[in-house]
């Protein structure tokens, strides 16, 4: 298995979601996609991948948001992986906290 760039070490990634799920979130603290269920781990985008994401994955979708997510603050593992060769993409191995977010923005169309 090919190993992850050592530059990799970003202290703030994103994750794009629906602003509904995002106020599910804050009812529990947590913030647990469909993802996390089914492939074990949360979907998250450095600074420059994050136009890429929102193009590839989320084009012509509407009530999005951006959560900015502080990895200090996070509990569970992020792993660095190899989505397509020689892109490496953050994944959150566990729930997000929502004491991680330092900030929420609308995906504007």
């Amino acid at each position: 298995m090919p190993k992850a760039p050592e530059r990799m070490a970003e202290t703030v990634l994103y994750h794009v979601t629906s602003a509904e799920a995002w106020h599910r979130a804050q009812a529990t603290g947590r913030y647990e996609p469909e993802s996390l269920a089914i492939e074990g781990f949360i979907h998250l985008s450095t600074a420059q991948q994050l136009d890429g994401t929102i193009a590839r994955y989320f084009q012509g979708t509407i009530g999005l948001v951006v959560l900015e997510i502080d990895v200090s603050q996070v509990s569970t593992e992020v792993r660095y992986e190899e989505s397509r060769p020689g892109e490496w993409f953050p994944h959150l191995y566990g729930p997000l906290e929502i004491t991680a977010v330092r900030r929420i923005f609308p995906v504007e169309p």
